[in-house]
C-alpha cells in the first residue's frame, strides 16, 4: 500500500501543499478554519508526518539517545527511566539503544545517532570512550558521560564517587568483625570497579589487620555470582571469606542464593554486601545489603547537563554523587540459619 503524502492531504482539505507544510512546521502561521479542515484530511487519510525529513529541513531533532551498556541490568534500566522522565518534560523523545558491553555495537550506535542527527548523546560505556565523545562533539552533536567521571574538562560527565562507595562497603564489614575479606568483580580495567577496589583496599589498609582477596570476573552478572559461589563452597569452610564485598548486586545475589542453598549462614558465616541497590536486592531471600546510587536522579542529572550543552549555558560539567550505605540482613542479621 502507498504512503499517503503531504500532496493527498492538501487536496482532500482543498488547501495549498505549503500550507500543509506550515501547519506541519508552523501552525502558528495557518488559519483555525484551515488547521480544522487539514487535521479532518491526515484523520481520514492516516497521513504519518516525515519526521526525519523535516528535522533535515530544520536543522534540529526531537529526540536525544542512551546508549547503555546492559539493559537487562535493572541498574541501567532504572536510570533509563529517569533519562525519559525528564526528557519528556522537555518535549524530547529518547531512543534507548543495549550496546551489550560490545565496542563495536557501541560505535555503530554512536554513527547512527549521529547520522539521524539526535540533539545529544547519553553513554553508559565500560571502555574507554571519551576520544570518539570528542570527534562527535567536534561535528556538532553534544553529549554525557554516564556512570564514571570524565578525564577531560570539555567531556560533561555524571557520575557517582565509587571510591567512596568501596571504601564504605569494606568498612562495613570491618566494623562488622570480618577480616578475611573478598572482593568480586571485574574485568578490573573498568574504572568504576577498579574505584570500588581501591576504596575497599583503603579500608583494608586502614584497619590494619583485615585482609583481601580480589577474585576477577568477566561477567558482572547473576551467572558470575554462581560460579564464585562453586568455587568458594569447594574450599574448606576456614579458608573461605568472612566478608563479601561484590562489585555489584547481580554478583551477589547469584552467590547468595548459591550459599544459602548449600547450607552456608548468612551472615552469620559470610557477611555479604553488594553494590548499586537494585530493586531485587531488598527482596531477596535474604535482603542484601548494598551500597546505594541514585538511580533516577542520575538519568535526570544526565539530560540536564545534555541541555545546558545543547543550550551552551557555561552549567558545571561534571557532577559527582555520593553513595550510600544500605545495610540489611546479609551483613546485619536476621539471616537464614
Amino acid at each position: 500500500m502507498a504512503r499517503v503524502g503531504m500532496r493527498e492531504v492538501a487536496v482532500l482539505a482543498g488547501v495549498s501543499h505549503g500550507t500543509v507544510s506550515h501547519y506541519l512546521n508552523h501552525p502558528d502561521r495557518v488559519s483555525a478554519e484551515k488547521v480544522e479542515r487539514i487535521q479532518r484530511a491526515i484523520q481520514t487519510l492516516g497521513f504519518v508526518p516525515n519526521n526525519a525529513g523535516r528535522q533535515l529541513r530544520l536543522g534540529s531533532s526531537t529526540a536525544i539517545a542512551y546508549i547503555a551498556p546492559d539493559v537487562s541490568n535493572p541498574y541501567f534500566a532504572t536510570i533509563a527511566e529517569g533519562v525519559e522522565q525528564r526528557a519528556a518534560k522537555s518535549g524530547l523523545s529518547v531512543f534507548i539503544a543495549n550496546s551489550n558491553r560490545s565496542r563495536a555495537r557501541e560505535d555503530a550506535y554512536l554513527e547512527l545517532f549521529e547520522r539521524h542527527q539526535v540533539r545529544g548523546m547519553l553513554v553508559a560505556s565500560h571502555e574507554g570512550v571519551e576520544d570518539r565523545l570528542a570527534a562527535v562533539r567536534q561535528r556538532g552533536t553534544p553529549s554525557v558521560l554516564v556512570g564514571q567521571a570524565a578525564a577531560s574538562p570539555d567531556q560533561p560527565s555524571v557520575s557517582v564517587d565509587d571510591v567512596a562507595g568501596g571504601f564504605l562497603a569494606a568498612q562495613h564489614l570491618i566494623g562488622l568483625g570480618r577480616r578475611r575479606l573478598a572482593f568480586i568483580g571485574g574485568p578490573l580495567g573498568i574504572r568504576q570497579l577498579g574505584d570500588r577496589l581501591d576504596g575497599a583496599s583503603a579500608a583494608i589498609r586502614e584497619s590494619g589487620s583485615a585482609t583481601l582477596e580480589v577474585i576477577n570476573l568477566t561477567e558482572r552478572t547473576i551467572a558470575g555470582g554462581h560460579a564464585v559461589a562453586k568455587a568458594l563452597l569447594e574450599r574448606p569452610a576456614a579458608l573461605r571469606p568472612d566478608g563479601v564485598f561484590a562489585a555489584n548486586d547481580l554478583i551477589a545475589l547469584g552467590l547468595l542464593q548459591d550459599l544459602v542453598l548449600a547450607g552456608v549462614r548468612v551472615p552469620d558465616d559470610v557477611a555479604l554486601i553488594g553494590y548499586d541497590d537494585i530493586e531485587f536486592a531488598a527482596s531477596s531471600i535474604i535482603p542484601l545489603s548494598s551500597i546505594r546510587s541514585p538511580h533516577e536522579a542520575f538519568g535526570i542529572a544526565a539530560v540536564e547537563l545534555l541541555l545546558a550543552e545543547i543550550a551552551g549555558e557555561s552549567a558545571e560539567r561534571h557532577q559527582i554523587f555520593p553513595p550510600e550505605l544500605v545495610a540489611r540482613s546479609s551483613t546485619v542479621g536476621g539471616g537464614r540459619r
